[in-house]
């Protein structure tokens, strides 16, 4: 059973910067793929960024050059450091995780930017 678990959401105030967590586990193949998505209220889910096991990111238009996102292959653990928040910002960040056969989701975590 795959488990795929996030962590930092929370509450934070435009301009400032925050991290977010995920870890998947379980999986008998390769996680070749992890990342993260958001989703506002109202709105579609949507590409935060992924990283491959090889080290190739991907990043949505919204957050090129404010969020960074890092991974520990031996961990299957990825990190996305968020910088200069914004309140579109706002959404549940899920982290997604794919090894080649099925996709994972994790919960779900809110993160909240105040002006």
């Amino acid at each position: 059973q795959v488990q795929v678990v996030e962590s930092g959401g929370g509450l934070v105030q435009a301009g400032g910067s925050h991290v977010l967590s995920c870890s998947a586990s379980g999986s008998i193949f390769p996680i070749t793929e992890i990342g993260w998505y958001r989703q506002a209220p109202g709105g579609q889910r949507e590409l935060v960024a992924e990283i491959t096991n090889g080290g190739s990111t991907n990043y949505g238009d919204s957050v090129k050059g404010r969020f960074t996102i890092s991974r520990d292959n031996a961990k299957n653990t990825v990190n996305l450091q968020m910088n200069d928040l914004r309140p579109e910002d706002t959404a549940v960040y899920f982290c997604r995780a794919y090894n080649r056969r099925v996709i994972f989701w994790g919960q779900g975590t809110q993160v909240t930017v105040s002006s």
